[in-house]
């Protein structure tokens, strides 16, 4: 196992102890998002299927498998020497588990029922979805390569997308070039790209032609594995968008002082959020949130989280400003790395709608 594996375990087993847990259950599924739970602690990206990976706070990890999931990824890639597959990886879990204390990632959408109903007859399943999240918040030096590398291709996927756009063109046709930068780059399949309609997040398909505004949603992982989110809005913004854009240059200033270690998320959300809801904006999506192997990870920046920022934390930013008719809407996305001296967006991009 690479010392930067050996680490993550280091990390997530310290962080079981903390907890008074015997072991950590990380379920992942071929769903959009949720491999990399699997993929930060073994390195074997899920092709289909799903898999578990337990690693207890003493003794060797293991990395698990429903048979038919045998010849559907790169096994070779685990750095887990054992590799299980079972026909009901449920019952090799339960055998495994038995009487154990398990911090289990991915318990409320990621877990088969098959695999959960014999496993939680035999042991204490906790839901430790913020544990494990927060045991991986702050970056290596390796990691911030690899998201360093992420924003590169996702900024140039951003322009791919700003010169394919016109008003009159379908959702599908402006994507595409983009999509194409993105797999050629090797994201493969680690790509969520959307469009916003109305306020709404739709798939770009070409039953959706481009008005005269257009505000587009890229999220991508590159080849090593982190999420990163980049956009800006395109085309001519209504007077409400336009004061929308407002408040979206008080959030890019505050983030540069609010992002700091020893904030609270809580701090940071009120901070950012400041100016929309002075404004009389609805914040529709999260304000933030950290970001790594997996799309959407914790600590999320929102009211009431008491989180303290540390320095190498990654954090997506995209304040979902909505009207209060709910008819229009401004969402810009960017990666945010915190440092010692305060918040730094990765991609380098104006704040502006092109």
């Amino acid at each position: 196992m690479d010392a930067e594996l050996t680490q993550r375990h280091a990390r997530v087993r310290a962080a079981l102890e903390r907890d008074g847990f015997d072991a950590a259950l990380v379920c992942g599924s071929e769903y959009t998002g949720f491999e990399g739970a699997v993929t930060y602690l073994s390195g074997f990206q899920i092709v289909h299927r799903y898999a578990y990976v337990v690693l207890p706070v003493d003794g060797d990890p293991a990395i698990v498998f429903p048979t038919e999931a045998r010849y559907v990824g790169e096994h070779g890639d685990s750095q887990i020497a054992e590799q299980v597959f079972v026909d009901r990886p449920g019952d090799w879990l339960a055998d495994t588990l038995r009487g154990k204390r398990v911090g289990v990632y991915g318990l409320d959408y990621a877990m088969t029922v098959r695999d959960y109903a014999p496993l939680a007859a035999v042991a204490d399943l906790v839901n430790w979805d913020a544990g494990y999240d927060l045991a991986r918040a702050v970056k290596s030096d390796a990691e911030l390569e690899s998201v360093r590398e992420s924003v590169a291709i996702n900024v140039a996927g951003f322009h791919a997308f700003r010169e394919a756009w016109a008003p009159g063109k379908t959702a599908a046709k402006v994507m595409a070039p983009a999509e194409e930068l993105f797999v050629a780059g090797g994201c493969g399949r680690l790509t969520m790209n959307m469009v916003l309609v109305g306020a709404e997040f739709a798939i770009a398909r070409d039953d959706t032609v481009f008005g005269e505004f257009t505000v587009p949603s890229l999220e991508i992982a590159g080849p090593g594995g982190h999420w990163v989110e980049v956009s800006r809005a395109l085309g001519t913004p209504s007077a409400e968008v336009q004061r929308m854009l407002e408040a979206y240059d008080e959030y890019y200033e505050v983030a540069q002082t609010a992002l700091r270690p020893g904030a609270t998320a809580h701090d940071v959300h009120r901070a950012v959020s400041q100016g929309f809801t002075e404004r009389g904006y609805h914040l529709g999506h999260v304000t933030g949130h950290s970001i790594g192997m997996t799309m959407i990870e914790h600590p999320r920046l929102g009211e009431g989280i008491d989180t303290v920022l540390e320095a190498n934390m990654v954090f997506s930013m995209h304040p979902h400003a909505i009207s209060a008719d709910g008819s229009e809407c401004l969402y810009m996305q960017d990666t945010w790395l915190v440092t010692e001296d305060g918040g730094v967006p990765l991609a380098g991009l104006p704040m502006k709608i092109y």
